[in-house]
């Protein structure tokens, strides 16, 4: 049976660098790549996890609808690591913006993750952990952002939380 791994943690814990030494394991990998470019600095945030992780995956970008994009992998995927639920939440709230419509969108992932076409690890950030925000954009991003982790983390068979590069257990099978 496929597994579903979640692993979250604050800004800059290491998530992404312990999903990419999970995923190391696995010989055909796809990185699926929620965020997009908008600035100078996000592109070279991108750039710079495109360097980490090297030429050891078949790229994949796609800021809304992940769900297809699991229906579309390249044959024989092993794993897909998904990089980031917190930023498609922020690309669900800018692009599509209606409640309902994105929570199709999140009810699509969740039936994907009911029964995964491969191993998928997933990485998001944990947002409700600091001070409530002032504005309410801020603070429905955050909740958004929230929801979203629960009920993915709901799904997951594994789940590990990175604090200061170190990962903590939360579920295991």
């Amino acid at each position: 049976m496929n597994q579903v791994i979640y692993v979250t943690g604050g800004a800059r814990s290491g998530k992404s660098s312990h999903a990419l030494e999970l995923a190391i394991s696995y010989r055909r990998r796809v990185f699926l790549a929620t965020a997009e470019a908008f600035d100078d600095e996000m592109r070279d945030r991108i750039d710079r996890h495109r360097d980490e992780r090297g030429s050891s995956f078949t790229t994949i970008e796609e800021p809304l609808f992940i769900d297809r994009t699991f229906r579309d992998l390249p044959e024989g995927t092993e794993v897909v690591l998904l990089d980031c639920l917190t930023v498609w939440a922020g690309n669900l709230m800018h692009h599509i913006g209606d409640p309902e419509a994105i929570n199709a969108r999140i009810d699509a992932l969740l039936e994907v993750l009911k029964s995964p076409p491969c191993d998928i690890i997933l990485v998001t950030n944990e947002v409700g952990m600091g001070i409530v925000p002032e504005n309410a954009m801020a603070r429905a991003f955050r909740d958004l952002a929230g929801s979203i982790n629960r009920q993915v983390a709901s799904c997951a068979t594994r789940a590990y939380l990175l604090c200061s590069g170190l990962p903590i257990v939360l579920k295991q099978p």
